[in-house]
This record gives C-alpha cells, structure tokens and sequence, in this order.
C-alpha cells in the first residue's frame, strides 16, 4: 500500500507540473493565447447551447474540441518541441473550423469548398509534422544517419500523403459500417462504364446530359446522376497533395538554409532549448 500510494502521490505531482507547464506554455506567445482564448470562447458557448438545445452529440463534439484546443501546448511540454506561433494559430483554426464550423454549423454543407480547404490544410500540416519528427532526430547528435534536404522534404511529403490515404481508408469504413455518408456524394452529368457495354467488353459506354435519376422507381430529385463518394475521395487526396507539396518547398529551403529564412521558420517546429543554452534552436 505504502508503495502504490507513493506511486500515485508521484503521478499527481507529474500532472500537476505537467498542467502548469502547459497552462506556461499556452501564454507563452501572445498572438497563440489570444487565439486559444477567443476560440475556447467560441466552444464554451456553443456547447452551452447546444445543451440547452438537448443536441448532446453536439455537447461531445465542443467537448472534444477543447480538448484538442490544448494538444499542441501538450506535444510541446511533453517532447520539448517548439511549435512557432503562425503553426500554432493555423493548428488552432483548423481544429476550430473542423469541428465547430465544419460539423456544427454545417459549413460543409453549405459551403462546398469548406471540406477541400480544410483537406488542403491538413495535407499542409501533416508534412509539417512528418518533417518536424524526421528533421528533430536528423539533428540529434546521437542520431546515426544524415539525411540531406531533399530527403526530408520527401519523407515530409510521403507521410502527409500517407495519412490522407488513412483517413479516406477511415471515411470508407465508416460510411460502410454505419452509414455516415463522409466521402459525399457528387452530381454529374456524364457517366464512363464498362458495365453498360451490352457486349460485356471492355469498350466503354458513355451517357452524356444526364438531367435526371431514378431509383426503384423514385425519381431522386436531383439534376444529373449519383456518384457515390470517388470524386470526393479523389478531390481530398488531391488537395492533400497540394497541402504536403507546399510544405515539402518550405521544409527543403528550411533546411538549406537552416533557419535563417525567417518567414519560413514561423511553419517548422523546432527542438526546445534550455534556457541557458545560448545557440539558436535552429542552429543543431
């Protein structure tokens, strides 16, 4: 007992430093907090009403969003990174725009290009991460390897591109367990198939001005023909790779010229540095 209860005496003492190190961190940069505090704002109060308007799916989403609010500050205390505050506040509207805008206030239905920013910013800030996870140790001493700037930038590249084919791997699913509908449907107005060939070869049949569906007999209402979420899955891993080939540019001079472009620094994490070290954190 004496043990255990030492052992949780030490976990307590761990969490709260670690709280009063992000709670640190959160003010550190005064563009960041000012941002973190007017978005928490926002959730807070949209959680309320959505309480009071009994839509507690909605209560869970605000919830989770503040939760997500305070992962960067997290991420920095806990592996000693340092986000910039331009990556921080990007972060920090991304979050808010996903979840609040995009999924409470239904921006994605009612703005059709809401969905491929978001996906665009995503594509951007997942190379961000890739590169900030290879670059940190590329520049450990105790690292064994030295990969130059082009090699970063593709490593950066291909984990942006391979957590977009994740999360459309997880839209599929869920859209075929439960029926969610997150790669969206699209309207068009021509349609390629082989299936339609009476033939059954592999020429192609296309039908051309199609103003009209019908299923099972119900007209659907809509002006052209159903396509069942590939053009949505195809448009988000599109922009995904525009977002991540952004980054992979701005990682590669980033690290040709190792910080010294400073417009370019503001969206490359760094290592933390003691307080006492007198060398740039950008000069490992």
């Amino acid at each position: 007992m004496g043990d255990n209860g030492t052992k949780r005496s030490g976990l307590r003492a761990r969490m709260r430093a670690t709280g009063k190190a992000m709670g640190v961190e959160i003010r550190e940069h005064r563009s960041s907090f000012v941002v973190y505090m007017v978005l928490r704002t926002l959730v807070l109060a949209t959680m309320v009403l959505q309480f009071l308007n009994g839509n507690y799916e909605n209560v869970f989403l605000c919830v989770l969003t503040l939760f997500l609010l305070i992962v960067p500050s997290f991420v920095q205390v806990t592996f000693k990174i340092e986000l910039p505050s331009t990556l921080e506040v990007i972060i920090l509207v991304f979050i808010f725009a996903a979840e609040i805008l995009g999924e409470i206030s239904s921006f994605y239905e009612l703005f059709p290009f809401w969905d491929t920013v978001l996906h665009t910013i995503n594509g951007f800030l997942a190379a961000a991460i890739g590169f900030s996870l290879v670059d940190l140790l590329n520049r450990r001493e105790t690292a064994k390897f030295n990969l130059s700037p082009l090699y970063l930038s593709l490593v950066a590249f291909c984990f942006s591109m391979t957590i977009g084919v994740l999360w459309e791997f997880f839209e599929y699913t869920m859209d075929n367990l439960f029926g969610w509908d997150m790669q969206k449907d699209t309207v068009v107005t021509s349609i390629h198939s082989v299936l339609l060939n009476p033939n059954h070869t592999s020429a192609t049949v296309t039908i051309d001005d199609i103003t009209s569906t019908m299923v099972n007999g119900q007209d659907l209402g809509i002006n052209g023909y159903l396509d069942i979420g590939l053009r949505d899955t195809m448009n988000d891993l599109i922009v995904n790779f525009i977002g991540a080939a952004v980054f992979s540019v701005f990682g590669f001079i980033y690290v040709k010229s190792r910080g010294k472009n400073h417009w370019i620094r503001g969206f490359v994490p760094s290592r933390k540095r003691h307080p006492d070290d007198a060398s740039s954190p950008d000069q490992d």
